[in-house]
């Protein structure tokens, strides 16, 4: 099969490579680039363990071609412990036990920062609905939920009226 050329932002460093048109976005980054935080789990988009971001929104990995990230902008959760966005989110998860195996714990974050990027107030059950399509098989979601919700008071949110 011919390869073509794609090229991206990787973590805020330009990268390029040769690639089946057929490849995963996820296969690319852990084989290619050594990305070890997405995770390979369900390779249907159902459980949230390939999430990632490209140009600030989260996908699936394992749904996404290499392909389609020509010309965008990448980050994996390697970029986000980097430039610390995502700190108080990980003391949270740790403070909350809200990690367990771990399998599932660079989507979750990824995808509750964006949650809590996004809204200007906060509930549980909101929280709980932006995380739905995260699969954690060992915590019960509730100390997810809480250290979520800890993170967002820390972070000036307030509490939306209907959760009052």
């Amino acid at each position: 099969m011919s390869k073509t050329m794609v090229q991206f932002i990787l973590n805020a460093k330009p990268v390029q490579i040769m690639v089946e048109p057929r490849i995963h976005l996820i296969d690319c980054l852990r084989e290619c680039f050594d990305i070890s935080s997405a995770r390979v789990g369900c390779e249907h988009g159902i459980c949230g363990a390939c999430t990632l971001r490209i140009n600030g929104q989260i996908v699936r990995g394992c749904l996404t071609l290499a392909i389609q990230a020509d010309g965008q902008y990448v980050e994996t959760l390697e970029h986000l412990n980097e430039t610390g966005e995502i700190s108080d989110l990980k003391q949270a998860f740790h403070e909350r036990n809200a990690v367990q195996c771990g399998y599932c714990t660079s989507g979750m974050l990824i995808t509750s920062q964006s949650y809590l990027s996004q809204t200007k107030g906060y509930d549980r059950q909101e929280i709980r609905e932006h995380i739905a399509g995260n699969y954690c098989r060992c915590t019960g979601y509730e100390a997810i939920v809480d250290a979520i919700e800890v993170v967002a008071k820390q972070r000036g949110l307030h509490p939306n009226e209907k959760s009052l």
